[in-house]
């Protein structure tokens, strides 16, 4: 389903991508885990359009994405729970997953928010409340909704359980793992590394911007090279 072959992403002078290739089989959960600064995140966003690539290849779904806006990747099925969730603080949460909502498969606006709140149904409690006002766990849920207004083929998520309490994550992953038995493809970028490892099938480790470790999750969890890549900084 994805395909990222040779990735160099710069910002100006500074090389912080370097030669990263991976791919995503659909049906898929793929973990990209690494340290702070890895590039982890600058991979997410190239992949999604919102960092342009210096060199390399980005293909989905058989299609090459090089020169189209991340508008135009969200419509063809490619989402992103950016870090950070990226909310209007003064917006309500039915105003967000409005703003979501792309047109796919004739799907109406009811019908693809009535999905998000049988999800989350704390979301159609306080549809009306600020996001702003919403708690972490909460702001994490609209996020996540707000993507899914758009029916992706495949999700990417960037650090979901970050500032949240164990108990919230847990109930993040476990909305993961129901959205991926519906045959969501998922991408996950995370701190919480076990966490991640329990969820995906295979996972990629990034030092220093480049792969520097790749396998079934099961087997990357058992190899001392991971507790490694996050000392090595």
């Amino acid at each position: 389903m994805l395909e990222v072959r040779g990735l160099h992403v710069r910002y100006g002078d500074f090389h912080v991508v370097h030669g990263v290739s991976l791919h995503v089989a659909a049906g898929e959960v793929v973990a990209l885990l690494g340290p702070n600064g890895a590039g982890k995140t600058t991979t997410l966003r190239a992949i999604h359009g919102i960092v342009p690539a210096a060199s390399g290849e980005i293909v989905y779904a058989g299609r090459r994405l090089h020169g189209l806006s991340p508008a135009v990747r969200v419509r063809l099925g490619l989402g992103l729970v950016p870090e950070g969730r990226e909310l209007f603080p003064a917006m309500s949460v039915e105003d967000h997953l409005e703003l979501g909502f792309v047109t796919r498969r004739g799907r109406r606006l009811a019908e693809a928010r009535d999905e998000v709140y049988t999800l989350f149904p704390r979301l159609a409690e306080r549809r009306r409340q600020a996001a702003g006002s919403l708690s972490g766990g909460e702001q994490q849920m609209l996020a996540i909704g707000r993507a899914l207004m758009a029916t992706p083929a495949l999700l990417m998520l960037d650090e979901p359980s970050l500032g949240l309490a164990p108990r919230v994550v847990d109930q993040v992953y476990d909305t993961l793992a129901a959205l991926n038995r519906r045959g969501l493809t998922l991408v996950l970028v995370e701190q919480h590394v076990y966490e991640a490892l329990a969820l995906a099938h295979r996972a990629y480790i990034m030092t220093s911007g480049e792969i520097t470790l790749h396998g079934p999750a099961a087997e990357v969890r058992e190899r001392p090279e991971l507790r490694t890549s996050y000392l090595a900084v």
